[in-house]
């Protein structure tokens, strides 16, 4: 069998394509399905199965377009409740395509629902592993508590995890290469490796899960510092329930306004141009959540900061930006709240000239209140400045009615990028407040 990794940086995650002679099968998929397709053209291959290890939280799933488009079979638990066409692929399920048998392992823990795919070509085997197994982690235990068919406590899941990684994969030789729908920098797990695959033998020596003495010491380790969890999660993982839009109708009516003179917003506005170029000049009512490459991650924060079906505008640098943005707030599913994707023109809106006296703020931090703007775990950690408050910036938009404004407000994360969104919100909330982003300058701060 050949297989294809496929990966999106932006938001961690891996998906697979599976060829066997003139068969394809897909696990995971990502909401653009080209690059399947593409790849199924170029090996003259036909997709005949898609394979949902469970109801993905932090992206949209492409799985019901796929079966639409190619007529392949969606395969999932029965657990999922899915409301799409599918079959149900549980324990002890199997389906060949061509010289690749594929079966299901129940592995519970994430979510009650997820499964394990085994896919097995003569000696070779591989195993994806969704959100259950991942190099050097597992998956978290703590979303299903208010979203998707069955809902389960967190307590409840990490028990359950350890019951999957103790007995699930025993029969399983060391040589199984290991797959995992996501890697280093994605929400769905923490401390995961940046390596992109394994096998079940190194997971076995290095994965602290399969280190853990008791199911007590599992669970207390699974639990501690998690990653926050944004607004859009539950949302999506509804969305992949039920199978979402297709990608290029999803995104094709989006309105667009070019060059606007004159704006009156009736709902927020998403500024995502660079920093410098929002405070130069920016709409009223707007926040600024950079996406200036892949890197600036505007998938997660604008779920975190925005919560589903909350109607926003968004401000682009320039018109080819906008295919590229539409597509990937598509991916946490939110293009329909666009009320409409706006490229400024001359009119001189809102600015911000104020410039923090940094020698000042430097010598006499006791003058400012400081606002931290990073996760819990990251402020418990580590803290730069004593007196600082910790607002997370995901929490920000409802917690700046507690901020202090008697003294000139400065706000900081751990490198620049989230306090520019930050800062920008607390301005948008504190019309009268003085506000300062200290951006990268938070380097001479760090010990």
């Amino acid at each position: 069998m050949f297989i294809k990794q496929f990966e999106d940086k932006a938001l961690a995650h891996y998906s697979y394509a599976i060829i066997s002679e003139d068969k394809m099968a897909v696990v995971d998929p990502a909401r653009d399905p080209e690059p399947y397709y593409s790849l199924a053209e170029e090996h003259n291959a036909k997709i005949v199965a898609v394979f949902e290890t469970h109801p993905h939280a932090d992206f949209v799933s492409s799985h019901l377009q796929i079966h639409q488009e190619t007529s392949a079979t969606i395969y999932a638990s029965q657990l999922v409740g899915a409301d799409y066409p599918h079959n149900s692929f549980d324990e002890g399920d199997h389906f060949t395509m061509n010289q690749v048998n594929f079966r299901a392992i129940h592995t519970p823990g994430h979510s009650p629902d997820s499964i394990t795919i085994i896919a097995a070509d003569g000696e070779e085997q591989a195993m994806f592993s969704g959100d259950t197994l991942f190099i050097g982690d597992v998956g978290r235990p703590d979303l299903r508590e208010k979203a998707g068919n069955l809902k389960a406590k967190r307590q409840e899941l990490a028990e359950m995890m350890y019951e999957t990684v103790t007995t699930k994969f025993n029969d399983l030789s060391d040589d199984v290469l290991i797959y995992p729908a996501h890697g280093a920098g994605s929400l769905c797990g923490k401390n995961m490796s940046d390596a992109a695959s394994s096998t079940l033998g190194n997971e076995r020596t290095g994965n602290w899960a399969f280190q853990a003495k008791s199911k007590e010491e599992f669970v207390e380790e699974i639990l501690k510092g998690q990653p926050f969890i944004p607004h859009y999660f539950g949302h999506d993982v509804e969305i992949n329930k039920a199978g979402a839009k297709t990608f290029r109708s999803a995104i094709s009516n989006i309105d667009v306004k070019l060059n606007i003179e004159k704006f009156d917003a009736d709902a927020l506005v998403v500024d995502t141009r660079d920093q410098e170029a929002f405070r130069a000049n920016h709409l009223p009512n707007s926040i600024n959540i950079m996406a200036r490459s892949e890197s600036d991650k505007i998938e997660t924060w604008l779920g975190a900061i925005v919560k589903p079906n909350e109607e926003f505008y968004l401000v682009v640098d320039h018109y080819n930006s906008i295919e590229e943005l539409s597509a990937r707030i598509a991916k946490i599913g939110y293009e329909s709240q666009i009320k409409a994707i706006l490229t400024l023109g001359n009119t001189q809106f809102e600015k911000d000239t104020q410039q923090l006296d940094y020698s000042n703020f430097k010598n006499n931090p006791d003058q400012y209140t400081i606002i931290d703007i990073r996760n819990e775990n990251e402020f418990t950690d580590q803290k730069f400045f004593n007196q600082a408050e910790n607002h997370p910036l995901n929490e920000l938009r409802e917690t700046t009615k507690n901020i202090d404004t008697s003294k000139p407000i400065v706000v900081h994360c751990a490198g620049g990028y989230r306090s520019a969104a930050g800062s920008s919100i607390v301005k948008n909330n504190l019309e009268n407040a003085e506000v300062y982003d200290l951006s990268d300058r938070i380097e001479d701060f760090k010990s």
